[in-house]
């Protein structure tokens, strides 16, 4: 959702490339997600740039990139305090057992 909000011009086989699946797995990711009202095609046939479609967030897909994103950090701050935990503990058996 960041490379279409970042990049709606991007074609089906170019969002491929950069997300690194296949064109029929972009495709079906992105029938998904305008099913679920998140993405809208507009149609540009007639464009000068030869761009078949324009693919934009709607509101909700906003809100739903939002989310993610939300839930993404608040998952990766809760590693980042478990493993600072973690090495602080693995420091002071160090320190018990006498060595730096």
């Amino acid at each position: 959702m960041r490379l279409l909000a970042e990049n709606p011009e991007l074609t089906q086989r170019e969002l491929a490339e950069a997300l690194g699946i296949s064109l029929g797995a972009t495709n079906y990711c992105l029938r998904a997600l305008i099913d679920k009202g998140l993405v809208k095609a507009e149609n540009f046939r007639k464009s000068h740039r030869k761009r078949a479609y324009l693919y934009t967030l709607t509101p909700s897909g906003i809100a739903e990139k939002l989310r993610v994103t939300r839930a993404f950090l608040a998952r990766k701050q809760a590693e980042y305090v478990a493993i600072e935990r973690e090495i602080e503990q693995l420091r002071q058996e160090l320190q018990e057992e006498g060595r730096p």
